[in-house]
């Protein structure tokens, strides 16, 4: 059996994992990223991250016969080199060619989330899905798009920032400098903003309440929690974060038709207490009547969690193999 390696690289964790061609992970390994270090000794980590995942495996390294890379970032995707990542404080990284030479074997590099999305498509929520999108909500709004199981980049390798659409003109500002980005108001960031908010206005309500009991400390599952408990204003806080988050997912729906969206991070492990309202919100929100039969984009939860990154890149650096 062939296999292959896979590598996410985090803010926080390098993992690595050895990955056969069903999308199985048969061996996988952890570390520290060190993020504030050189980006060359950064690599010796994630060099030794694939020694222990290839040793936990017991597959033979003359049975793996390619490897594949998810980065944060902007990545040219064609010559292996991480472009920029702010938050790792990389620039102009040749990851992949420095790996191929050292694991003699080809190696791809593509963005994190575009390699989750096909992580999600080969063994996920959306298998064997034609066309699939993976959007997380967490910190910021990751993105990808798969279109018959080729990871979709645009013309310059960066295609897919959906967290960065604008979806209220002169909104609340983004990191990236823009007002209103979709990012700004449906990523775990927005929903806390917004509680914390709906709190200090509503000192009284239940949702404040539980956040003290919780320490003061307000999460993405804060406001449905209170919510579930009956409070009106966690409900509002809800309510209005559905209609953000159906907002951008419609305007994606209506420009792209895919098959399957999967909600994932920190958010998309609401289940159904999100999916459930934000699947009648987006149905009101898209394009076209509804007939018996039409086809309709499915909104479903990401199934894989961390692995969706390891298996997508693993799957990425197979298919150098088949390429040209």
């Amino acid at each position: 059996m062939t296999f292959y390696i896979g590598v996410d690289i985090g803010g926080t964790n390098i993992k690595a994992g050895v990955v056969d061609g069903t999308g199985r992970i048969v061996g996988e390994s952890s570390s520290p990223t060190g993020a504030d270090r050189p980006q060359e000794v950064v690599l010796g980590d994630i060099l030794q991250a694939v020694e222990n995942a290839v040793s936990a495996s017991g597959v033979s390294i003359r049975d793996i016969r390619a490897a594949g890379v998810g980065s944060p970032g902007a990545v040219d995707s064609e010559t292996g080199t991480v472009l920029y990542n702010y938050n790792l404080g990389w620039r102009n990284f040749a990851i992949g060619p420095m790996m191929s030479e050292a694991l003699e074997m080809p190696v791809r590099l593509e963005n994190d989330a575009n390699a989750a999305a096909l992580g999600e498509v080969v063994a996920g929520s959306a298998k064997g899905a034609s066309s699939a999108m993976v959007i997380t909500l967490g910190t910021g709004i990751g993105s990808g798009f798969v279109i018959d199981g080729n990871i979709w980049t645009g013309y310059n390798s960066s295609a897919c920032e959906f967290g960065h659409m604008v979806i209220v003109c002169g909104g609340r500002p983004c990191t990236c400098g823009r007002r209103g980005c979709f990012e700004a108001y449906a990523s775990a960031s927005g929903l806390i903003a917004m509680t914390k908010e709906a709190i200090a206005a509503n000192p009284d309500s239940g949702l404040s309440r539980l956040a003290h009991r919780e320490g003061d400390v307000v999460s993405g599952h804060t406001p449905f929690d209170a919510a579930e408990a009956g409070d009106p204003v966690a409900r509002r806080v809800v309510d209005e974060y559905v209609g953000y988050l159906a907002c951008g997912l419609a305007n994606l729906i209506n420009g792209l038709q895919p098959e399957v969206i999967s909600i994932g991070g920190g958010i998309g492990k609401q289940g159904e207490r999100l999916l459930a309202p934000l699947r009648r919100r987006v149905t009101e929100e898209t394009f076209g009547e509804r007939t018996e039969g039409e086809k309709m984009t499915r909104l479903v939860s990401c199934t894989l969690g961390y692995k969706a990154g390891l298996i997508g890149a693993a799957m990425a650096g197979a298919s150098v193999l088949f390429r040209g």
